[in-house]
């Protein structure tokens, strides 16, 4: 049986952890580095850092922090923001990454999945999308930019279309729970991890441990990401683990 992770998410501004509700009215919430050093050898299965800014400035990720985290960490690492090209890909591999994130530079340019996926392979290409609400629609929206921009995309299918060139996961963020700590969107997570064939991290709205037993029982995640209750010592990593362990799912 596929065990559950749980993946502490570190997103970086100006090489500081920031922490926001609904993408906007970011607060500091610590230094990168440490913060890894404490969730490595607090039990966290992964780790998943995001420059979020570094797309919508046009600039690459920061490298130098990345090699510092990367070399506070015995544990999967990945890396998102400002990734245009197999170049980029490399450059962030070889600072210590084991896997790559794109979002905004997927949907510009999908063929960069295949070519990350073909040089690295698709478990080195995880797709993070920003997902949106439309109730116009009834359907959710992708959205790139660090959530600035709305394409016409729709996340279910561009989802599909992800896996189809490549990518070996999903980083799945629903913007309208993200920050709120009210509990993922299960029904987004659903649609999605029904539809592809691949692991999907649920992330955005984790406010306790009974919210990310749900996003496994109810949202059927092979992963649940959270940010501000774990900076902030809300609750740990243990006490997540224990208390979904103690409810009958097979996490690690």
């Amino acid at each position: 049986m596929i065990t559950k992770r749980i993946i502490p998410c570190l997103d970086v501004k100006d090489g500081r952890v920031v922490k926001g509700i609904q993408f906007l009215e970011l607060k500091d919430a610590g230094d990168p580095v440490e913060l890894a050093a404490v969730y490595d050898s607090e039990g966290a299965d992964e780790l998943v850092f995001l420059d979020i800014s570094a797309s919508h400035e046009g600039r690459k990720t920061m490298i130098d922090v990345v090699e510092k985290v990367a070399a506070a960490l015995a544990i999967p690492f990945t890396v998102g923001g400002g990734i245009n090209h197999l170049d980029d890909m490399k450059r962030i591999l070889r600072a210590g990454a084991d896997k790559v994130s794109v979002n905004t530079s997927a949907v510009s340019r999908p063929e960069l999945i295949t070519e990350g996926a073909n040089f690295f392979g698709s478990q080195c290409i995880v797709v993070a999308i920003d997902a949106k609400y439309d109730p116009e629609s009834d359907t959710y929206k992708v959205y790139t930019h660090g959530g600035r921009k709305e394409t016409d995309l729709e996340v279910v299918e561009w989802a599909k279309e992800a896996v189809m060139r490549g990518a070996g996961e999903i980083l799945l963020t629903s913007m309208d729970s993200d920050g709120e700590k009210n509990g993922f969107d299960h029904r987004l997570t659903k649609l999605v991890s029904e539809a592809v064939s691949v692991p999907v991290i649920a992330s955005g709205g984790a406010g306790n441990a009974e919210h990310m037993l749900h996003a496994f029982t109810k949202g059927t995640a092979d992963a649940a990401l959270a940010a501000s209750i774990f900076h902030y010592k809300e609750t740990s990593i243990h006490e997540v683990k224990a208390y979904i362990r103690n409810r009958g799912v097979n996490i690690r």
